[in-house]
């Protein structure tokens, strides 16, 4: 019998049993792809990461491999995978930076800690590339909203810093609420026009220290909280003059689902050009046990 040991946290909170949890095994080597997919089934979680221990050479130079899994499929990136799994490396290590390879590229994450305050982390993700725009009423056939119902201040536009997301801004509160997404539909759609997932946004918020109340509804239900969508938000705000350049904002995310998470972003624009895209928060470790495989 093969032992794997697992660490369960929340990310993107200082609070246990909020945010968005995450299991992480701390040595998956020697696991195939269909074992570690079956495990990621296993946890039912939104993502399951696997560290891959290597040579200190390669890790130094690329960082420490980790793979990342939904209940479906792979992923090349993800926020809260990897802020989690960084978190539970910094614990590990006390190192300051934790560089992860993943399979989008190296992605660093950095940690900082002022007294009496929760750990925080922050990851420095790929340079955004903009895709393209998209009709309100195009999308509103996907969901119970009108085309009144979408913020026109804004474009609806797709964005990747790893995962392509469609930031798609509601007018409010109330109606990003109420939200219903035909998903078969808008899949069909998101793939044939470059984009993975749709990330609604409202700028009518629940907590007076957010600057958007954000949703994001997928094949496993719907996300706490999404720092690959908030890292291609930040762009999007930088971009189009929701958030300045280098201002540190944050997206309140997982309300409906009684799983509140705070997740901190911020991107420089210069030379006309978004770049330098960060995104951080708080962990909390939940759960840690030994899982046993034939």
């Amino acid at each position: 019998m093969k032992k794997l040991a697992m660490v369960q946290l929340d990310v993107f909170t200082d609070r246990a049993l909020t945010g968005n949890a995450l299991a992480v095994c701390l040595d998956g080597r020697g696991l195939t792809t269909e074992q570690m997919q079956a495990l990621a089934r296993e946890t039912n979680l939104s993502e399951t990461t696997f560290i891959l221990p290597g040579e200190a050479a390669a890790e130094k130079e690329r960082g420490i491999r980790v793979r990342i899994f939904t209940v479906q499929e792979e992923l090349p990136f993800a926020g809260h995978p990897t802020l989690g799994t960084a978190y539970v490396l910094h614990r590990q290590t006390g190192a300051s930076e934790i560089r992860l390879e993943l399979n989008v590229g190296t992605v660093p994450v950095r940690f900082e800690q002022s007294d009496g305050l929760p750990i925080f982390g922050e990851m420095t993700q790929k340079n955004p590339e903009f895709g393209a725009a998209h009709p309100a009423d195009i999308i509103a056939r996907f969901t119970n909203l009108s085309p009144a119902d979408f913020d026109d201040s804004v474009p609806i536009q797709t964005v990747s810093t790893g995962v392509p997301f469609t930031i798609t801004a509601i007018r409010s509160l109330e109606k990003l609420k109420s939200l219903r997404l035909d998903l078969p539909r808008a899949l069909e759609y998101l793939a044939k026009s470059g984009a993975k997932f749709l990330y609604f946004v409202s700028r009518e918020i629940v907590d007076p220290n957010a600057r958007l109340h954000a949703r994001m509804l997928f094949y496993n239900g719907e996300d706490p909280a999404t720092g690959s969508a908030a890292g291609c938000c930040a762009a999007w705000m930088v971009a189009h003059g929701v958030a300045a350049s280098d201002e540190r904002v944050m997206i309140e995310q997982g309300m409906e689902m009684h799983r509140p998470s705070r997740i901190f972003v911020r991107a420089t624009k210069k030379d006309n050009q978004v770049i330098n895209v960060r995104v951080g928060g708080n962990c909390v470790e939940v759960l840690r046990g030994e899982l046993t495989l034939p």
